[in-house]
């Protein structure tokens, strides 16, 4: 009996005991529970603590629970994906930033695995619980750019069945998709109520490589062209840009090594200049060949011609006048030399006068005053009261070669010197030009002695001198014309109409255009060159104008005096080239504004192309007339001046006071 008591008090005991340890669980589950709430409310992290050993008959529980959760908080696996290569876009303000990290946040369901580990990570809900179970440590939330899917550990599965050990599976799901979705409550409201999102650590695989002292953008680095990783900024400038420079910087910074493949523009470009850096070893070790047509960094390299004309064009202006002595000079001479018609000045201006003012300095200072600082006198000649003016753009002295004249006088007497032939020469980069002005025999009826005129210049003038010939091949002593790859003729030809006064006055009172074609007819010069007896090789743009010769000084009519000379196109430009289309012609008129001659100003503008050259021929080094210059200068500033004055006077006595 004692016994049997004994037993049954055992047995209370033993259930007292049982009853006892399940409610201990229970309430060990429930602070777990609690805590793990507590700490997602408090810092936005899910944290369980190490639980207690369950039951074997738990077990079963426990390995349905990765696929309970799944089906009840519906999460997709997601194929990882490499990282995007970096693309040029335009800069995104902080607003699209955050938009599009909420926007991430929102859709994707990628994950980070333990901030331990070194990849980034592709895993789910599903691939986590599988793993063997990490105990004693807390699983962080994945960043903001991969915020979709709950990163939680198969300790807190383990905890969530252990805290519902009593319960069915289906609570077991119930209460993970409650906490997950408190949890993604959390994140939304804890991680992004401030504009900067709160994201966790995460320790890189390696350690980070060194620190570039490179603040440059990728704009800076591509345009300057450094750096050997960027060579294909110039596909990408031709597709964005059309046609650019293809010499921006020097490129033997890459292919002789002297670039680094880390050298940035800050670092290469000196405190003072803008210009390529150049280093010392490659100075010290410069080859004495180095310069020729081919070598690259030539002076008159295609490079260097590239860098100032992509197109390998310039902009030629080339003009005669025959002043017919006169003392008086224009007032303005814009219309005359700067037309405004094309929208730009053009890059060479050539003027040739025949019988040219007394002053020939003063002469050559309205002129440089009108084109003012931008441009410098490259180079003057005389032959009597033959005048010639060189100007050029003041950044392309540096690749003139030395400039040689040589003169013609084509009358019986050498000393009268008003009919004749001047030319200048010189070589830019390696296209060799000469500028030829005449003054040819006038009358109406001597077209023979004008024919002689031209034979005796293309034969006696003698050029060039020192500047080497570009081609010698296709070069003749009998002519000077052919030993240069670009010449333009110009002056006062003195070919007439053969025509009456009053047949060419009833022509000219027609329409212009029908009125030209119609004199043009009985042109003595176009008839010549037609033929070939005169300009062999030369041609002549089309002309647009009324006949340049003879008006009444200070008028428009043409001579109205007793002689009644007959209106003609006496002022020409005709032009040559050893390569086909190499000159185009783009505007030939004539100036009738100035009428201080009996003769109207004539230009053409022209494109030319030119070509590289090598570093042998001897160069101007950047000389010109700097006492010119700087009175031409003087000169302008003083008009501004006046005319400032003179505008303030008419405003101040345009009032008038009453007292």
């Amino acid at each position: 009996m004692s016994t049997l008591n004994g037993s049954s008090q055992h047995s209370g005991t033993c259930g007292t005991q049982s009853a006892e340890g399940g409610a201990v669980q229970d309430l060990q589950a429930k602070k777990a529970g609690k805590a793990a709430r507590k700490e997602v409310s408090g810092n936005g992290t899910l944290t369980f603590e190490d639980p207690p050993r369950a039951d074997p008959s738990l077990n079963e529980t426990v390995k349905l629970l990765p696929d309970e959760l799944k089906a009840n908080m519906k999460i997709k696996s997601v194929t990882p994906r490499p990282p995007r290569k970096p693309r040029l876009e335009r800069a995104a303000s902080l607003d699209e930033k955050n938009w599009r990290r909420w926007r991430r946040f929102r859709t994707s369901q990628e994950s980070l695995t333990d901030p331990n580990e070194t990849s980034s990570s592709n895993g789910s809900l599903q691939e986590a619980s599988l793993s063997p179970p990490v105990r004693g440590r807390a699983t962080p939330c994945s960043q903001c750019c991969e915020p979709g899917s709950l990163h939680s550990s198969p300790d807190a599965s383990e905890t969530s069945a252990l805290g519902k050990s009593r319960g069915s599976t289906s609570d077991l799901g119930k209460r993970a998709s409650e906490i997950s979705s408190a949890f993604g409550g959390l994140l939304r409201g804890k991680a992004f109520a401030g504009s900067k999102p709160r994201l966790s650590q995460i320790t890189p695989a390696r350690p980070l490589p060194p620190m570039e002292l490179n603040v440059a953008s990728h704009t800076l680095r591509t345009a300057n062209k450094i750096d050997s990783d960027l060579m294909d900024y110039r596909h990408y400038s031709q597709h964005k840009f059309g046609s650019v420079s293809s010499s921006l910087s020097d490129s033997r910074l890459h292919g002789n090594g002297t670039v680094s493949d880390n050298c940035s523009t800050d670092s290469m470009k000196s405190t003072f200049s803008l210009l390529t850096p150049i280093r010392s070893r490659d100075v010290r070790n410069r080859s004495y060949l180095e310069g020729s047509l081919l070598a690259n960094g030539a002076l008159l390299g295609a490079e260097e011609l590239s860098r100032y004309f992509p197109d390998r064009n310039i902009g030629i202006f080339v003009a005669t006048w025959n002043m017919q002595g006169q003392k008086e000079l224009p007032v303005n001479l814009d219309d005359f030399l700067l037309p405004t018609d094309p929208d730009y000045a053009q890059d060479m201006y050539v003027i040739g006068v025949q019988e040219g003012c007394p002053d020939r300095r003063e002469w050559e200072i309205r002129l440089q005053e009108t084109l003012g600082p931008h441009y410098v006198m490259l180079y003057s000649a005389a032959h009597g009261v033959l005048y010639m003016s060189v100007f050029i753009r003041r950044d392309l002295i540096w690749f003139c070669s030395e400039v040689e004249y040589a003169t013609v006088t084509t009358r019986i007497v050498s000393q009268i010197k008003t009919k004749g032939a001047l030319g200048i020469c010189f070589t830019f980069f390696g296209t060799s030009f000469l500028f030829i002005t005449s003054h040819f025999t006038s009358g109406d009826s001597k077209v023979n002695e004008r024919k002689l005129d031209y034979n005796k210049t293309i034969q006696a003038l003698t050029l060039p001198k020192i500047v080497p010939d570009t081609n010698p091949y296709r070069s003749s002593s009998s002519d000077v014309t052919t030993r240069f790859d670009e010449v333009f003729w110009f002056g006062d030809f003195n070919f007439r109409l053969n025509k009456d006064r009053e047949t060419v006055d009833s022509i000219l009172n027609q329409n212009l255009e029908t009125g030209v074609s119609k004199l043009l007819v009985y042109d003595q010069l176009t008839s010549e060159m037609s033929r070939g007896s005169i300009f062999k090789g030369f041609q002549e743009a089309d002309i647009h104008f009324r006949p340049s010769y003879k008006f009444d000084i200070g008028k428009d009519s043409y001579d109205t005096t007793s002689k009644q000379r007959t209106p003609s196109y006496t002022d020409r430009v005709v032009y040559r080239s050893r390569y086909k289309d190499d000159i185009h012609a783009v505007k030939y008129s004539s100036c009738p504004v100035i009428k201080t001659s009996d003769h109207r100003p004539v230009f053409a503008l022209f494109r030319v192309k030119v070509r590289p050259g090598r570093d042998n021929i001897p160069l101007a080094a950047g000389q010109f007339d700097r006492e010119l210059y700087l009175i031409g200068i003087k000169r302008r500033i003083t008009r501004e001046l006046q005319n400032r004055r003179q505008q303030k006077d008419q405003k101040s006595s345009s009032i008038c006071s009453i007292s």
